[in-house]
């Protein structure tokens, strides 16, 4: 920036505004001290630890470590949990304002979606957090007994349980749980999430066929995923921009548990962590969430 030096004496910048409040804004020129409180007064002059708006979604299973960037001091964060074979969704947690240390490490897990196997462990949804699991989690479904996984944080929603294990619940919500996958031997629609988690799945007449459960979007709570109805297409449908099973009756990214495709046991989704900052002024369930 450029400075005029005036008749009296003064020297004081071009009155142009700093580029921002964050710390990696810049007011560079001579400054009095009452213009910096002018622009201080207006929310705009640099401020060490006063980060610019930022994100960072994992959407793959695995162990990641997450730095903190410079100036970033809190953030807030949503942890979706994997949805179990044919079974109960994943549950979703979130906690704001959470306090971190520029250029320090944080670990983040994401957890799998349960698939068959032999082992029961990896039937099962699985965990997924940020830093450690009493932090914030979201817990993966359960197969053996159907039920929705739960969570740790300021708020959130378990996944929908799988009412007799063969048709997936949905993906738990910001504000409330996911839709219950509904079986029977007759036509049986799922219900719907609640807080913007996915709907349960639905199921035909056909013994050999359960709908899936619908997953749920990370950025922020927004509408609630319908049941699977009992007609043709059973599979839950997905909250907050959550996506229903695309096919094979899987798990509806991220977090619905899977159901039955002809008689074949079908994969639940993996899980998510989002993590956005400031954390002060970005908190789920939906206050600036959004891509920024």
């Amino acid at each position: 920036m450029s400075i005029k030096n005036w008749n009296a004496g003064i020297i004081r910048p071009v009155a142009v505004a700093p580029a921002g409040p964050y710390e990696n804004s810049a007011a560079p020129g001579v400054w009095t001290l009452d213009q910096v409180a002018y622009w201080q007064k207006q929310g705009l002059w640099p401020t060490a630890g006063n980060a610019a708006p930022g994100q960072q979604a994992y959407t793959t299973a695995g162990t990641y470590s997450w730095v903190a960037p410079s100036g970033v001091t809190s953030v807030s964060v949503v942890c979706v949990g994997g949805g179990a074979v044919i079974g109960g969704g994943g549950g979703l947690g979130y906690k704001n304002n959470v306090s971190v240390t520029p250029g320090n490490s944080y670990t983040v897990v994401v957890g799998d979606g349960g698939f068959n196997s032999a082992t029961p462990s990896l039937r099962y949804g699985g965990q997924s957090y940020f830093s450690s699991a009493a932090v914030v989690a979201g817990n993966g479904g359960r197969d053996d007994d159907g039920a929705g996984g739960t969570y740790v944080g300021d708020g959130g929603g378990n996944g929908g349980a799988s009412t007799g294990g063969s048709a997936g619940g949905g993906a738990g919500g910001y504000s409330g749980n996911g839709g219950n996958g509904n079986t029977g031997f007759g036509f049986v629609a799922g219900s719907n999430g609640a807080g913007g988690g996915g709907g349960g799945g639905g199921s035909d007449i056909y013994s050999s066929n359960r709908g899936a459960g619908g997953g749920v979007g990370l950025l922020g709570q927004g509408s609630n995923g319908a049941g699977g109805s009992s007609e043709g297409d059973s599979n839950g449908k997905g909250g907050s921009g959550g996506a229903a099973s695309a096919s094979g009756r899987v798990g509806g990214l991220y977090g619905g548990g899977g159901g039955l495709n002809g008689g074949s046991q079908a994969s639940g989704a993996r899980g998510a962590v989002r993590i956005i900052w400031p954390g002060t002024t970005r908190q789920f369930p939906s206050t600036n969430t959004g891509d920024m």
